[in-house]
This record gives C-alpha cells, sequence and structure tokens, in this order.
C-alpha cells in the first residue's frame, strides 16, 4: 500500500501542475473577435446582412473590408489601420464596420474583381458608394497602407 500511495502522489502532481499549465495557456491567449487585428476597440458586425440592417438602422455607412489571411498587401493595410488611432475613432463612431475573409453574394461588392484588400463603402440608404474609391483604375476599391490620410 505504500508503494502504490507514493506512486499516487507524484502522478497527481504531474496531472494538476499539466492542466495548471494548459489553463494558464489558454488564458494568455487573446480572445479571438470579430476585429480580427483591424481594431479591438472597434463594434463588428458578423455578416453584410447584418451591416446593411445597422446601417439603415442606425443612418450610418457601412465599410466593408475585405482581406485575407496570408496576403501581404492585407496584412500592412491592417496594421495600418490598426494602429491609426483617428481612423480607428472614425471607425468606431462614424461606421457599421464589417471585415470579411470570404466574399459574399452580392455582386455590387465586387464591382471590378474580387481582389483583397479591397474597402468598399454603403450609405445608409444601401447604396453601394461607386465614387469612393482608391487611386488604382483597374482595382477601384484597393487601398495601402499610405492611403490612411485619405
Amino acid at each position: 500500500i505504500m508503494f502504490h500511495s507514493t506512486l499516487a502522489l507524484p502522478l497527481l502532481l504531474i496531472a494538476v501542475s499539466s492542466n495548471l499549465a494548459m489553463a494558464i495557456k489558454k488564458e494568455k491567449r487573446a480572445p479571438q473577435t470579430l476585429s480580427r487585428g483591424w481594431g479591438d476597440e472597434i463594434t463588428w458586425v458578423q455578416t453584410y446582412e447584418e451591416g446593411l440592417y445597422q446601417a439603415k438602422k442606425s443612418n450610418k455607412p457601412l465599410m466593408v473590408i475585405h482581406h485575407l489571411e496570408d496576403c501581404q498587401y492585407c496584412q500592412a493595410l491592417k496594421k495600418a489601420f490598426a494602429e491609426n488611432e483617428e481612423v480607428q475613432e472614425m471607425a468606431q463612431n462614424n461606421f457599421i464596420m464589417l471585415n470579411l475573409m470570404h466574399e459574399t453574394t452580392d455582386k455590387n461588392l465586387s464591382p471590378d474583381g474580387q481582389y483583397v484588400p479591397r474597402i468598399m463603402f454603403i450609405d445608409p440608404s444601401l447604396t453601394v458608394r461607386a465614387d469612393i474609391t482608391g487611386r488604382y483604375s483597374n482595382r477601384l476599391y484597393a487601398y495601402e497602407p499610405q492611403d490612411m490620410p485619405f
């Protein structure tokens, strides 16, 4: 009996410490939010349909950011967007915000192709603003980090 209890105590301690280590690891990792790194202080909608509803209800325009995790241009734009306090404040206060890592079925959101990063604006009357574009004629809704002031 003595042998079993001397063996059981170290096993119990190992089990407890490994569970504790896993709990600590889980706690340290930031929870995945709808911001996906674009700004944790911003209130994000989950779907395009929810964004349209909120835009109409609040009388604020909807900003839709199309991006992919493995796109270097998206990552650069995301970093600039997230680090710019003025942009973050404007996004939180003046827009309904949505970022998508997949295409929507709404063809109005890809009038000149399905490229990333692509940012489009939909006004509260639910009209896609074709007049708000970036500086590229071949990719109208493409933006870069240096476009932040714009």
